[in-house]
């Protein structure tokens, strides 16, 4: 979908009326009809438009998300909205996605590295919470600004790169920040691929769920599973695969879900035992998703 909110706030300020614009440079009323629904116009249209206002074809229209949860946050973060939905998915999101993983900070806490870009909250908090709190505000915002681009390995190691920048692990050579790990893992006791496999592996992951003609809920918690299996990082993997998910459901116009951090023993049940029952994850997911319905409802958001 297409705005052309800036073309008609270019015509108010040089104190031009559509119709005297339209008569001025001969376009049609389908053209106008256009216009208001929100649909592309002819390039040779757009070129007498900027040549009459003296300005860029750029300057006079934008896409927009035709989601309107995905358009909501592309607005909110443009402007940087405070107390709207972009706000809370930051707070909530970042609190939760982080305390899973062992963050000593609080949800408040959180809020208020958000709200004031400032810290003021006492003591015995690793540094690395905070940094790593800042970074993933950060990649959300990535989240949304790429949301609706194919998912390619670039952008997964992208959000791996701004969540552990800057935090002690950077500082270790082998850590490979923003790139495959080196090093053998485990998660909870499992083995995971080992890093000679890992590119590979990652290949045919993003390939195979790339290639689904229609991607649905039940694909985004599946595609999460095999991630967290293969744990292509040193660290980080749950907050980034949390992440994909989030870009994934807003690409797809399927409401994202957040998993709560009271939640995550059921969480870890559920990449536990998906081989036997995947309705485990999937119930823990749709909850999840709940959650972010009850946010979408504050804010009148269908």
């Amino acid at each position: 979908m297409i705005s052309y909110e800036n073309l008609y706030l270019k015509l108010k300020e040089k104190g031009i009326t559509i119709s005297s614009l339209t008569k001025e440079l001969g376009i049609s009323s389908r053209t106008i009809a256009k216009l208001n629904r929100g649909e592309k116009i002819a390039d040779h249209v757009l070129q007498k438009i900027t040549d009459y206002l003296s300005c860029e074809v750029d300057d006079l229209y934008k896409t927009v998300a035709d989601n309107p949860l995905l358009r909501t946050l592309q607005e909110e973060k443009s402007i940087q909205m405070s107390g709207g939905l972009y706000h809370e998915l930051q707070v909530r999101m970042t609190y939760n996605s982080n305390h899973i993983e062992g963050s000593k900070l609080s949800e408040d806490q959180t809020r208020y590295i958000f709200e004031t870009n400032t810290v003021d909250i006492g003591e015995g908090i690793p540094v690395d919470d905070i940094i790593e709190t800042v970074n993933h505000f950060r990649a959300i915002d990535y989240v949304i600004d790429v949301a609706e681009e194919p998912l390619t390995e670039q952008h997964i190691k992208e959000l791996h790169r701004i969540l552990k920048q800057g935090t002690k692990d950077s500082t270790l050579s082998w850590f490979a920040v923003g790139d495959y790990k080196q090093r053998a893992n485990v998660v909870g006791g499992h083995e995971t691929t080992k890093p000679k496999d890992v590119p590979q592996k990652m290949k045919d992951l993003v390939s195979s769920y790339e290639s689904k003609d229609k991607i649905e809920i039940r694909d985004i918690i599946e595609f999460h599973y095999e991630f967290e299996s293969i744990h292509p990082f040193q660290d980080g993997n749950g907050r980034v695969g949390r992440l994909i998910a989030l870009k994934e459901c807003l690409r797809h116009s399927i409401i994202p879900f957040i998993i709560e951090d009271s939640k995550k023993l059921f969480y870890y049940r559920g990449l536990s035992e998906w081989k036997n029952e995947p309705g485990y994850l999937i119930d823990t997911c749709l909850d999840g998703q709940d959650t972010f319905k009850k946010l979408m409802k504050i804010f009148d958001i269908e």
